[in-house]
């Protein structure tokens, strides 16, 4: 008898998901140590600020000159690293995955860590995406296994970095490629699944961003207030759009030498955002503070960008979101218009409300903030908010962060 050998041993995309696993477990392991070393980091540095300033001034002077010749021997590793990762896809730059890989993680473990209102989720994807580069190079496959690989990475890293896989898979393809493909979507989501299981076993269960358990619900009649905020969302994006690529290139030592101040006053206020939104609800701050928050967080957060620092602008996006549904709400509130209760829900569908229209990438956004929050019963406010703002996005004719800022890198170099 003629017995074949088993066709699955040879199937493309049985190899191709076994590679996804492979990605998905490395970038598992690289993420969730860049993101435990940045937490610890912060606390840390939160923790000093008063009681050794001295310390932490030279620790800031010490960290800046890393970075320095970090980014001198590396540029690929400024900012967040997702323009760098779609101008690879494209074809357009040819990174040196090892090199970018610990550099970007040293640098960034550095910069976010010490405070900067920068995020690690742009980071985290580059580092995923540099991975799935560095598995292509050592196997040798294909142009389009390249292209595979990078995605599957990608989509790893910002599933490690957030506990977010649905949100990692639809980022790739929404944000990055702009197009559906199957055996990206399949690959990524496995890769995506197997990172978070690694995420999820550091961290544990808990939503990144879960606030209260419970949500209170958006009634129906109150959607006009909805779409009341998701167009001044619109607008407070395409703000954000103008002042991020307009940015001059900030010296490095200049956000480092703000960072003082900063923290030595406002110590709860350091970081990309995580802990300003869980705490959001459960101080009650006054309109003005709210205010002066919300300004200081944006024209910090550009500066902590515009340095070319290692960091992202993915969570102070969210964080910014956050703040305005607070101040809106509590505007809103003084009127008598929405009852107090609901401001903890305003300040969750804001956050997708910003994050869509500055992104451009409504789908992307509102599955990240769910799965983030951990609830799903705001799935039609969300949505509408987030719509409601990328179509002010397009009527001011904004474009996606990421492809303006690749546009800007690959014109640069």
């Amino acid at each position: 008898m003629n017995f074949s050998k088993p066709k699955i041993i040879y199937s493309s995309k049985f190899k191709k998901i076994i590679l996804a696993i492979l990605t998905g477990i490395l970038v598992g392991i690289v993420v969730s140590a860049f993101r435990f070393f940045i937490e610890h980091l912060l606390e840390f540095i939160k923790n000093n600020y008063h009681k050794h300033l001295l310390a932490i001034i030279i620790l800031f002077i010490l960290f800046l000159m890393i970075n320095y010749f970090l980014i001198k021997s590396e540029p690929d590793i400024k900012g967040s690293g997702i323009p760098q990762i779609e101008a690879q896809l494209n074809g357009q730059l040819a990174m040196d995955w090892f090199g970018v890989l610990w550099k970007k993680f040293v640098g960034g473990v550095l910069a976010i860590g010490s405070g900067l209102f920068l995020g690690r989720e742009g980071p985290s994807i580059q580092l995923g995406g540099v991975i799935g580069l560095g598995i292509w190079g050592g196997l040798g496959f294909s142009k389009t296994d390249q292209k595979i690989l990078i995605s599957n990475g990608a989509s790893a890293g910002l599933a490690a970095a957030f506990n977010a896989p649905v949100a990692g898979v639809l980022f790739i393809l929404e944000e990055i490629h702009h197009n559906f493909s199957p055996i990206i979507l399949v690959t990524s989501f496995v890769s995506s699944l197997t990172a978070n299981y690694i995420s999820l076993n550091v961290f544990g269960l808990k939503p990144i961003l879960q606030m209260v358990k419970d949500l209170p619900y958006i009634q129906p009649n109150q959607y006009i207030w909805v779409i009341f905020f998701g167009i001044f969302l619109g607008l407070f994006a395409k703000l954000y759009e103008v002042v991020l690529i307009n940015l001059p290139l900030i010296p490095l030592w200049i956000p480092f030498v703000l960072l003082i101040p900063i923290g030595y006053f406002y110590t709860d206020l350091l970081g990309g955002g995580n802990s300003i939104i869980l705490n959001l609800n459960k101080n009650n701050y006054t309109l003005l503070v709210i205010f002066g928050v919300l300004i200081l967080r944006f024209v910090f957060s550009m500066i902590s960008y515009g340095s070319g620092l290692p960091g992202g602008i993915f969570l102070p996006t969210l964080s910014l979101g956050a703040i305005s549904g607070m101040l809106l709400s509590k505007v809103a509130i003084v009127f008598g218009l929405l009852p107090n209760s609901i401001i903890v829900s305003f300040i969750v569908i804001s956050m997708s409300g910003l994050f869509g229209a500055i992104s451009m990438a409504p789908l992307t956004s509102i599955v990240l903030v769910t799965e983030m929050v951990g609830s799903l019963h705001h799935l039609m406010p969300l949505a509408l908010i987030t719509i409601t703002s990328y179509l002010i996005m397009d009527v001011f004719r904004g474009r996606p962060i990421y492809d303006l800022l690749t546009e800007k890198l690959i014109n640069k170099n």
